[in-house]
């Protein structure tokens, strides 16, 4: 299987998908414990979600392999992106903080390098790959870096998480302009009954971050939303159709946002 699914861009608009794989390599599942076979830290359903994308001829990347196997959005060294409770590159707990591994297998540190190679550098390697070629293009490359988790997970956040989190780490990963223009977009979903925060607890991780440099015409911003924005969150977690339909026009603003915005600037 291919560590990763890739459809090319026709505007200056990326979306990056890390955290929607379910696959495992094979023996995998035989380690983990019987809570975390069912994969519940998934980013679940955010393709059908975002179904919208090719018709706007935005580009996708989207991890194949499950978070569990390497998290496509830390740090290949591993570094904390948080202050607190947070997850790591080779997670070895769940979400809520349960261990992910039966006793004994967690991975030692050639594994963890292993997976590196295999699985994380070749997804960033096609990132900066296609944000050059934008950039080439168009003359600057927009990053959306799209996520989704439950809204109550008490080990990473008191209480319930406002359902849009829109993340430029703290300003520094985006024309401050088109931040104000996707704030703008947020709020506007209030009007459904969505709440939004910019910046809060989730300011972007490592994808933003890194390919998030403005004076070098590549922007990025994340945005995670809360999953029962559009799904039941509860297993075998079903995407309700009911409620990505009210979600879903504030999420096509929201792209429509960041091409617009792009192809004015070229």
């Amino acid at each position: 299987m291919e560590v990763f699914a890739f459809r090319a861009a026709r505007r200056p608009v990326l979306v990056s998908m890390p955290h929607v794989g379910t696959a495992l390599p094979a023996g995998f599942a035989d380690r983990l414990v019987p809570e975390a076979q069912g994969l519940p830290d998934t980013d679940w359903h955010l393709p059908q979600l975002y179904d919208f994308l090719e018709e706007m001829g935005v580009g996708l990347i989207q991890g194949s392999f499950s978070r569990y196997v390497i998290d496509l959005n830390r740090p290949s060294n591993d570094t904390p992106l948080y202050a607190g409770a947070t997850t790591g590159l080779c997670p070895t707990t769940l979400f809520h903080g349960a261990p992910l591994y039966t006793p004994g297998a967690e991975p030692d540190a050639a594994e963890v390098a292993e997976r590196v190679a295999r699985y994380w550098t070749p997804y960033h390697k096609a990132i900066e790959t296609e944000m050059t070629r934008l950039r080439g293009q168009f003359g600057r490359a927009v990053l959306f870096d799209a996520h989704s988790i439950q809204s109550v997970v008490p080990r990473l956040f008191d209480g319930r998480l406002p359902d849009l989190n829109l993340g430029t780490n703290d300003g520094r990963s985006i024309d401050a302009g088109l931040a104000e223009k996707l704030a703008a977009v947020c709020a506007g979903a209030g009007a459904d009954g969505f709440t939004h925060v910019r910046d809060g607890r989730f300011k972007g991780g490592h994808i933003t971050r890194h390919f998030g440099r403005p004076a070098e015409g590549w922007h990025a911003v994340q945005l995670e939303m809360t999953q029962d924005s559009y799904m039941v969150e509860e297993p075998p977690f079903p995407f309700d159709a009911a409620r990505a339909d009210r979600i879903r026009p504030h999420l096509r603003r929201f792209v429509e946002t960041l091409v617009d915005w792009a192809e004015r600037q070229a």
